[in-house]
C-alpha cells in the first residue's frame, strides 16, 4: 500500500511535497478502511452515540424545562449543534492518543514521520463528523425541525475553527501521551468534566458570575457559542464570548503541537 519512495514509477525524482502527499494518501486509506470496514458496527456507533445522547437529554429536558433557559434557539437544535462541535474537538484529542504507537511499524520508512498519523486521523475525523452532522441536519428536516444554519458560511468557518482546536490539542497530547503514559489516562478522564463545563448539555448563562468567569477560560465554550450563533440568528451568546480569545488558543495549540512533534520526533520514532 505504501508507495512512498523518493522516485516516481518511471525513475523520475519526486518533490518532498509529492512524497508527503503519497504518505498521507496511503495512511488515509489505511485509516479509513480500518475505521469503517474492519468493525461491522463502526458506522452504527458513529451515528448511534450522538443519537442516543440526544434522546437521553431530550428525556431529561422534560424534567428541567431546559428550553426556557435558552434565548433565541430551541433546546434540541441548540444541544445538537453544541454536541456535534464538542465531539469534533474531543475526537481530535482522543484519536490522536495512541496514533503514534499504532503506526510505529511504519516509521521504518524514513518518509513517514510521527506527525503524519496524527494529521491523517484528524483529517479523517473531520470528514466523518461532517458527514454525521449532515445526516442529523437532514434527519431533523424530515422530522419537521429546523437545523439549517442561518449563516452557512460562518457556520462552516466555526466548524473549521473547532477542528483546528481539536487538531492542536491532538498534536500536543499525542506527544505528551507517548512520552508519559499517565497523561493519556488523565486526558481520557477529562471527557465528562469537559462535556459539562463546555456548555454542551445545559446553558451556562445561569451560573454565578464568579464561577462563569472561570468557566469562560475554557476555549471550547467560545467555539461552541460562536457555532451556535451562526446557526441561530437570534441566539444570545454567553457574555464574554470572544472569537479572538478562541483563535489565540487554536493557533497557540497548533504551533506548540507542531514544535513538540519536531522536537521529540526522533524519540517518538525510537519508542
Amino acid at each position: 500500500m505504501f508507495q512512498i519512495f523518493s522516485r516516481g514509477p518511471y525513475g523520475t525524482e519526486r518533490s518532498p511535497w509529492q512524497v508527503t502527499r503519497s504518505v498521507w494518501y496511503a495512511m488515509f486509506m489505511r485509516e479509513a478502511i480500518s475505521r469503517t470496514m474492519t468493525d461491522r458496527m463502526g458506522w452504527f456507533w458513529m451515528i448511534a452515540e450522538p443519537m442516543m445522547f440526544t434522546l437521553i437529554m431530550i428525556g431529561i429536558r422534560g424534567f428541567i424545562r431546559g428550553d426556557r433557559l435558552i434565548v433565541g434557539a430551541e433546546f434540541i437544535p441548540w444541544m445538537i449543534v453544541g454536541m456535534m462541535g464538542f465531539f469534533l474537538v474531543r475526537e481530535g484529542m482522543m484519536r490522536a492518543l495512541g496514533s503514534i504507537e499504532a503506526n510505529q511499524a511504519l516509521f521504518a520508512y524514513r518518509q513517514v514521520q510521527p506527525v503524519d498519523p496524527v494529521l491523517v486521523r484528524n483529517f479523517l475525523e473531520v470528514m466523518l463528523r461532517t458527514f454525521i452532522f449532515l445526516i442529523f441536519i437532514i434527519g431533523a428536516f424530515l422530522l419537521g425541525m429546523s437545523l439549517f444554519p442561518d449563516q452557512a458560511l460562518y457556520a462552516m468557518w466555526d466548524w473549521l475553527a473547532l477542528w483546528c482546536l481539536g487538531l492542536g490539542l491532538g498534536l500536543i497530547v499525542s506527544v505528551a501521551g507517548s512520552m508519559v503514559p499517565e497523561i493519556a489516562k488523565v486526558v481520557r478522564m477529562l471527557n465528562m468534566p469537559l462535556l459539562i463545563l463546555s456548555g454542551v448539555i445545559f446553558p451556562l448563562n445561569n451560573l454565578p458570575h464568579w464561577l462563569l468567569e472561570y468557566v469562560m477560560l475554557n476555549p471550547i465554550v467560545h467555539g461552541l457559542e460562536l457555532l451556535r450563533a451562526s446557526f441561530f440568528d437570534g441566539y444570545q451568546v454567553i457574555h464574554g464570548t470572544s472569537a479572538t480569545y478562541y483563535w489565540i488558543w487554536a493557533l497557540v495549540t497548533l504551533a506548540l503541537g507542531l514544535m513538540m512533534q519536531m522536537r521529540f520526533r526522533d524519540r517518538l520514532k525510537a519508542k
